[in-house]
């Protein structure tokens, strides 16, 4: 009997619980529609803290896909313009190689030939002749020279226009003519003395002893005795010598 009586009470208190709670949401719609939301919302909230998020809070409350990475384009890479070869000024062009040291001397020998301070052969070697030509040079330019420079001497010959004077006509001096010493005589009086005709000194000026000489081979010879180195005189003493006296 009082478990009947307990259960009919139980019975009796949950009727009316349970209609009760139907009545609460049926008068007020609205708030638990609210109730409802916010229940759900703060179970999203513990489930996407505790499950989903991996990193740090906050996150976003559903993962999200990341972004595709898309490759760069391609460069291309431009074509390099070059600029168009411009052509050599004329000076340039014409340039003269450089010389080497024998070249060089040699074309100094050339310069100081055309300007008549050498007459030797252009053969590359710096000797006395060219030394003496590239001195009178310098000293007719007013230049200094140095046999150790030769590229420097090549430039200034080339830029001046220095050449030698011209030689001056010897003076005639009679009386230095008579004194001289003559081939002429000279080769008469060896000839004399070596063929017998006095004791002479071959001096290349005529004296008493080569006139004495010559009177004898003219006797000798049977020639007029004049005494004087003749035309005549010549020949003969040439004939018995058998040499040319001239």
């Amino acid at each position: 009997m009082r478990k009947r009586k307990s259960r009919a009470a139980v019975a009796q208190i949950e009727e009316p619980t349970s209609g009760g709670f139907g009545r609460l949401i049926v008068a007020h719609p609205r708030e638990f529609v609210g109730v409802l939301l916010g229940g759900t919302a703060t179970v999203i909230i513990f489930v996407n803290a505790l499950v989903m998020q991996k990193g740090p809070h906050p996150a976003p409350f559903f993962a999200a896909r990341p972004a595709p990475v898309t490759a760069p384009a391609p460069v291309v890479a431009q074509p390099t313009r070059v600029p168009p070869v411009q052509s050599l000024p004329a000076v340039a062009q014409t340039a003269a190689p450089s010389l080497n040291r024998v070249q060089t001397i040699a074309e100094i020998q050339r310069e100081l030939t055309r300007r008549g301070f050498y007459d030797g052969t252009a053969d590359g070697i710096w000797g006395a002749k060219t030394d003496a030509g590239a001195r009178d040079f310098g000293q007719a330019a007013g230049v200094k020279i140095d046999p150790n420079a030769p590229e420097e001497l090549l430039r200034v010959m080339r830029a001046s226009t220095t050449t030698a004077p011209l030689p001056q006509p010897a003076r005639r001096d009679p009386i230095a003519d008579l004194i001289a010493p003559s081939p002429r005589v000279l080769a008469v009086q060896r000839a004399l003395a070596d063929f017998g005709y006095g004791q002479i000194k071959p001096t290349g000026n005529f004296d008493a002893a080569t006139r004495a000489a010559i009177e004898k081979f003219e006797r000798d010879r049977k020639l007029p005795v004049t005494g004087q180195i003749s035309d005549r005189f010549v020949r003969e003493l040439s004939v018995m010598t058998g040499r040319p006296l001239e």
